[in-house]
């Protein structure tokens, strides 16, 4: 039998931009690239709690009422939760340098431009920002 392993991760929307987080280049997965903020779902949690958690501890920030989105994943053995936030509480904040060397406000359009962890996942990520919009 073949391990999972499940990853939740939050699209942070506000004025028309996702919040990135830069993975640190010492990172064992997916080093020097762009990604969602968000991590592995714990033994008995929910992917809705573990994008909570995460996002406490990577941002400290509380997200509200996360609303599951598609994000497209082409990685073997990867179950990808994605989901979109437009309420918290706090501000975003690196609290995780370990983790990310650097977190920054895009608009679509530079979506694109940058070295994201998953790639695949660009027309997902520029809709989520669209399905926030409206």
């Amino acid at each position: 039998m073949t391990s999972r392993t499940a990853i939740a991760a939050a699209a942070l929307v506000r004025d028309g931009r996702m919040l990135l987080v830069h993975r640190h280049p010492r990172r064992e997965a997916h080093p020097d690239r762009w990604a969602l903020p968000g991590g592995h779902v714990e033994p008995g949690e929910r992917p809705d709690e573990a994008v909570v958690r995460e996002c406490l501890e990577e941002l400290g920030v509380r997200i509200r009422d996360p609303r599951p989105i598609p994000m497209t994943v082409d990685q073997p053995g990867l179950d990808m939760y994605a989901f979109l936030a437009t309420a918290w509480d706090g501000e975003p904040a690196n609290t995780e340098p370990g983790e990310h060397d650097d977190l920054r406000w895009f608009r679509p359009a530079e979506l694109a431009g940058l070295r994201l962890a998953h790639p695949e996942s660009l027309a997902d990520l520029v809709a989520a920002v669209a399905m926030a919009e409206g």
